[in-house]
């Protein structure tokens, strides 16, 4: 089968379970709830075939441009519901990542092919600069579980206020299991992004002569560390909790899409 309707079909599929989701939100729907979950690992295994088709025709890990990096952060948001519904910790996590997941897959399938050339590729890769891309989206991965974990809080904590009762309420999990799961999170992907973007630095320091401390990519990045190192602070230095946490939580997911979606346009080195 061509990649393209390997696409269309893992779309499709995904889209489907994303509905299947939304009803057992809705309609705390058991059966709903397993198709969906069963629905996932299908997409799960067809981004791996994809993967896979890519590595064979590229003779390359998959990850060089940025829609073969939102691919892989998608893949990790689903390998992340995957384990988290198994778990059967945080029921509602799945919906929440995985409306998330499917727009990323989405922007891989509608926007516009950025493949590099084939001599641009054999200069661009390396051990180094994949464990840097490959590390930068696994924190990127975390943050996003952090704020969907954020996300669910407040949103227990609304229905709580308004003293909405019910089966769903019992099912977002306790407020203080989701905040240290956010924070668990954070606490994971801060010195990830750390490692990877001074990995990132020591290659392009040694080996690119347009790079600059001062180009759009490397500021947002180290802005990202600082609203994270600061959120980690704040909870184990100043054992702040509740609302503050999401609300530094929502800065710091705002900076990461700028960094994913919108540095690339003015970075002056960077093709992700």
């Amino acid at each position: 089968m061509p990649i393209t309707a390997l696409y269309d079909v893992t779309i499709v599929i995904y889209a489907a379970s994303v509905c299947f989701y939304f009803m057992d939100y809705y309609q705390n729907n058991r059966k709903a709830r397993r198709i969906a979950f069963w629905l996932l690992i299908i997409v799960w295994l067809l981004q791996d075939v994809i993967f896979y088709e890519k590595m064979h025709v590229t003779g390359e890990f998959p990850i060089l441009t940025p829609l073969d990096g939102l691919f892989f952060l998608s893949w990790l948001m689903i390998t992340f519901s995957l384990l988290l519904t198994r778990s059967d910790r945080l029921p509602f996590f799945s919906l929440f990542a995985n409306a998330l997941g499917f727009f990323l897959m989405a922007v891989t399938l509608f926007g516009p092919d950025d493949r590099v050339s084939q001599v641009l590729s054999e200069k661009l890769m390396s051990d180094l600069l994949i464990i840097h891309i490959t590390m930068a989206f696994i924190a990127y991965a975390a943050f996003f579980a952090s704020f969907i974990l954020s996300v669910m809080y407040w949103l227990e904590y609304s229905m709580l206020k308004k003293k909405k009762w019910g089966r769903r309420l019992i099912r977002f999990s306790s407020l203080s299991k989701l905040e240290q799961a956010s924070f668990v999170c954070n606490l994971a992907g801060f010195p990830l992004l750390t490692i990877s973007l001074f990995l990132g630095i020591d290659r392009a320091i040694f080996t690119l002569s347009a790079f600059s401390w001062l180009d759009i990519k490397v500021l947002t990045s180290f802005f990202i560390l600082f609203v994270y190192g600061f959120y980690i602070y704040q909870k184990l230095g100043r054992n702040v909790s509740g609302k503050p946490l999401v609300y530094w939580n929502a800065v710091g997911f705002l900076i990461v899409l700028i960094n994913v979606f919108l540095s690339e346009s003015f970075t002056g080195f960077h093709l992700w």
